[in-house]
């Protein structure tokens, strides 16, 4: 069987199964049925000269990323690689990012046109496929990191980036705070840095793109050289603060102080993700992080029901109301995965 064998449009599968879903309305339905797009999967349009490339929500990662590899190309945003069950609408579902994304930018910063079933099953497009097109209501980027609460993602056009020529891991013993204060300054000029981790007792940086380039800020940063699996070990998420554990991950100012309400465990994005321990009250490592600037996921060891994301303002959840409405009217998409009601 080809690869073009196996690409499959399930569509019109697809919407029949939320429409039915949203006629089941006798009864609150805490439980759902999973709605499995793996063969719904294909590579829609690429063309590398046009730096965009559009797939459906089922193709697989991998094979995407093998793709753009052929030609010199990679996604930005380096989404986490999960296993090769991982696929592109998952990657911009969950709107994770990689140790680019403060280099680099966000998932939904890549997403330039996405086409979706609401909660009623209509097929509905969004954007295009060229990054000028900003008309109007971004309404493709909000599923960057939606959860699949706002629409069943069908196909999603991506921005991607040449691959840099050049790539180097230095290792740097220093510690947790001197390091960050010394990325603060290295991020006001631009350098080729890709990734900044602290392991806790080590920062590990990442250099990519010309020659030139990475061997001037190489000699600069002085450091050792280590392998560049590394790097991948913390883009699968293999590290042990992201597979045990109860783990909170904060999203912070990259210059703002670590707020004191558990053990730092490691640091990314140059300092402006911080995975961290704590038995603290959730309450508390919302309001600490909130106080600082940013917010605070509970990523890993949630009880059953347990509130995982940062409470939202009354403005912003009246938005998220609005929202969910008007495109799951019936409520069937993945209710409650954000927010109780949500």
């Amino acid at each position: 069987m080809t690869l073009r064998e196996r690409d499959a449009d399930l569509t019109e599968v697809l919407a029949d199964q939320i429409r039915r879903a949203a006629k089941s309305f006798y009864g609150r339905q805490v439980d759902g049925a999973p709605l499995n797009l793996a063969g719904h999967r294909g590579i829609v349009a690429y063309d590398p000269s046009e730096l965009v490339i559009t797939a459906r929500a089922g193709t697989p990662l991998a094979e995407i990323e093998a793709q753009l590899a052929a030609h010199g190309q990679q996604l930005g945003f380096e989404p986490p690689q999960f296993g090769p069950e991982s696929t592109i609408g998952g990657v911009v579902a969950a709107g994770v990012a990689g140790s680019r994304r403060p280099f680099a930018g966000a998932v939904r910063d890549c997403v330039l046109g996405a086409t979706i079933l609401d909660g009623v099953g209509r097929r509905l497009a969004f954007g295009g496929q060229v990054f000028k097109n900003v008309a109007g209501f971004d309404a493709f980027r909000l599923q960057a990191g939606a959860m699949g609460a706002l629409g069943v993602i069908l196909d999603v056009s991506l921005r991607v980036t040449p691959a840099p020529r050049r790539e180097l891991a230095l290792i740097i013993e220093t510690p947790s705070e001197a390091a960050r204060s010394e990325l603060t300054e290295l991020l006001r000029r631009p350098t080729p840095l890709s990734g900044a981790f602290h392991d806790g007792q080590r920062l590990h940086l990442r250099l990519s793109g010309g020659e030139a380039g990475v061997g001037t800020l190489a000699r600069e940063l002085g450091g050792e050289e280590e392998p560049f699996a590394f790097w991948d070990v913390v883009r699968a998420f293999r590290r042990a603060e992201f597979t045990h554990g109860r783990t909170w991950r904060l999203s912070l100012p990259q210059s703002a102080p670590i707020p004191p309400v558990g053990e730092v465990l490691s640091w990314d994005w140059a300092g402006a993700q911080v995975w961290l321990r704590s038995d603290a009250p959730a309450s508390a490592i919302w309001a600490a992080a909130q106080a600082a600037g940013g917010h605070a996921t509970l990523f890993r060891g949630a009880a059953p029901g347990e509130a995982v994301f940062q409470p939202l303002a009354p403005a912003m959840l009246a938005l998220h109301q609005r929202l969910k409405a008007a495109l799951d009217p019936a409520g069937v998409l993945n209710r409650g995965r954000w927010y109780e009601g949500l």
